[in-house]
């Protein structure tokens, strides 16, 4: 297969992705930013911090483990608890799996790797809109680009800054209201809404639960339901010539 960058309408579509990121720029920047300033106020070794960041990529992974980190908890725990936290990555490739499962496993995969919370909601909210368009593996490759390039610039910033930033400022919440933002939307959609509605039963009823456990369950009853009405309403889609 030829390299897809030789195709013009290919590179617009990457070009529009990348584009179409910027608006959530800013909440990306502050939770990256916070990510950063935490390793490093854990205790964490700069040198650490950063090699942290370029192979995780997983902010809420990152902050849900470096309290165990810090605490020197089980290696075993650690895993487990950023697991869990990222298990809503399970819903999301099999979400956009009915979308890109013509193309390339090599493809899949990078997309896979680069794919965040902002780049999954606008690539759904625009399937929403306009179904099957062409070379949207182009464009949520460019979506996921422009996310992964502002979150290692602004957690490498907050891990060099760590010292001047003060973690009182809050800039987590930023974070979070963006992502909201972004997320809402995607409860139009059955899988959306059932998923959430399931998460916050269970996140509500487990409240009081030890080591935040409700939480977590929330997180695994909220997958597991909203992964089954995506399966029971959706029928995968083929792109002739992918």
């Amino acid at each position: 297969m030829s390299s897809p960058w030789k195709d013009p309408a290919w590179r617009a579509e990457f070009r529009r992705g990348f584009l179409d990121m910027m608006p959530a720029f800013p909440g990306i920047l502050a939770w990256g930013l916070v990510t950063g300033v935490a390793m490093v106020k854990s205790g964490m070794p700069v040198p650490y911090a950063l090699l942290m960041t370029a192979l995780a990529y997983a902010g809420s992974a990152q902050l849900a483990s470096l309290p165990l980190i810090a605490a020197a908890a089980p290696v075993g725990v650690i895993g487990l608890t950023a697991l869990v936290t990222n298990l809503r990555f399970v819903i999301y490739a099999a979400a956009i799996r009915t979308w890109l499962w013509t193309y390339s496993a090599r493809r899949r995969a990078l997309i896979g790797y680069l794919t965040g919370d902002f780049s999954f909601v606008l690539f759904m909210a625009r399937i929403g809109r306009e179904g099957a368009f062409p070379h949207r593996d182009a464009w949520l490759l460019g979506t996921t680009v422009a996310n992964w390039v502002a979150w290692q610039g602004s957690s490498v910033l907050g891990i060099v800054a760590a010292a001047f930033i003060p973690t009182e400022w809050g800039l987590q919440f930023a974070g979070t209201l963006a992502l909201v933002a972004l997320v809402v939307p995607l409860c139009r959609q059955r899988a959306g809404a059932a998923g959430a509605l399931a998460a916050g039963v269970v996140a509500m009823i487990g409240h009081a639960w030890p080591f935040k456990s409700g939480l977590l369950a929330g997180v695994v009853v909220g997958i597991v339901v909203a992964t089954f009405v995506d399966e029971t309403t959706t029928t995968p889609v083929a792109e002739p010539g992918a």
